[in-house]
C-alpha cells in the first residue's frame, strides 16, 4: 500500500491534468480559491474562539452566530455549530437549576384572561410587553435581591427594570410607571405576566386602565405561557450570576 501511494505521489501534475482533462489554468485557479477559503475559515474560527472566551464560555452557537452577524460576518448557524464542535467549544455552565421565585398568593385581586395565548411573535414595537419578577440570593447572607424588568417582545429589549431588597407592589409598579413614560399616546399595547399578586393588585390594574393598556395573564402553574421572561431570567443568571462571587 505504501509503495502504491509513493507511485501516485511521484506522478507529475501534467500527467494528472491530462488524465482528468482539466486545464492547468483552472487547476491553479481552484487551488488559489481553496487556499483563500482555508484562510477565511481560519479567521472565522479565531473570531468564534474569541467571542466564546469573552462570553466566559457561556455562548452557544446561536448566540455566537448573532454576534458574528452584528460584526458584519454573514454565516449560517450550522457552520458555527460545526466549527465549535470541531474545536471543542462547549458551554459548561448551563447545568445549574434552582427553584424559581413565586409571587402567587392566591386570588387577591383581578386575574386577567390569557389573551396572548403564547403568541410571542410580534411584528411591531409597543405591541406586547412582558414582565415578571425573579430573585437573586446573596451568598453568605439571608438577604435577597429582586429584579422586575419589562420587556418588549418585538426585539426583546428591556424597556425598564427595577431592583429592590423587597418585592412589594410599589417595586413592580415603579417599573411599570417608568416604562409607560416611553409609550406613545396612540398604541395597541398588551402587557402580559403571571398571576403574581403584584399584577392582580388594584394599583397595577388602575395604571393599565388609565393608559388603555390591555392585560393578559398566563395560566396558573404554566411557565410556558410566560416563556420569554422565563428564558430571559435563565440566560441572565447562567451568564452573569451562577458561578460568580459578588461582594
Amino acid at each position: 500500500m505504501i509503495e502504491l501511494w509513493q507511485k501516485f505521489t511521484q506522478i507529475r501534475l501534467k500527467t494528472w491534468l491530462e488524465i482528468s482533462g482539466l486545464p492547468k489554468s483552472s487547476f491553479y485557479e481552484w487551488l488559489e480559491k481553496l487556499n483563500k477559503l482555508d484562510e477565511e475559515e481560519l479567521k472565522i474560527v479565531n473570531m468564534i474562539k474569541n467571542i466564546f472566551e469573552e462570553s466566559n464560555k457561556t455562548y452557544g452557537y446561536r448566540r455566537i452566530t448573532i454576534k458574528l452577524k452584528k460584526l458584519g460576518i454573514k454565516i449560517n448557524h450550522k457552520k458555527v455549530y460545526r466549527i465549535m464542535k470541531e474545536n471543542g467549544l462547549r458551554c459548561i455552565k448551563f447545568t445549574r437549576r434552582s427553584r424559581g421565585y413565586s409571587s402567587f398568593k392566591g386570588e387577591v385581586g383581578r386575574i386577567a384572561e390569557n389573551k396572548l395565548n403564547r403568541q410571542f411573535n410580534v411584528s411591531n414595537p409597543n405591541e406586547v410587553w412582558g414582565t415578571d419578577i425573579t430573585e437573586f440570593k446573596i451568598s453568605g447572607s439571608d438577604k435577597k435581591l429582586y429584579l422586575s424588568p419589562i420587556m418588549d417582545l418585538f426585539n426583546s429589549e428591556i424597556i425598564y427594570f427595577n431592583i429592590s431588597t423587597s418585592p412589594t407592589v410599589k417595586f413592580a409598579t415603579d417599573s411599570l410607571d417608568k416604562a409607560l413614560k416611553s409609550l406613545p399616546k396612540k398604541h395597541n399595547l398588551t402587557i402580559y405576566s403571571d398571576q403574581g399578586f403584584h399584577y392582580q393588585h388594584i394599583h397595577w390594574v388602575n395604571r393599565l386602565e388609565k393608559r388603555k393598556v390591555k392585560q393578559s395573564m398566563s395560566r396558573r402553574g404554566n411557565c410556558i405561557d410566560n416563556s420569554p421572561m422565563e428564558n430571559f431570567f435563565g440566560l441572565l443568571k447562567q451568564e452573569m450570576y451562577y458561578g460568580q462571587k459578588f461582594t
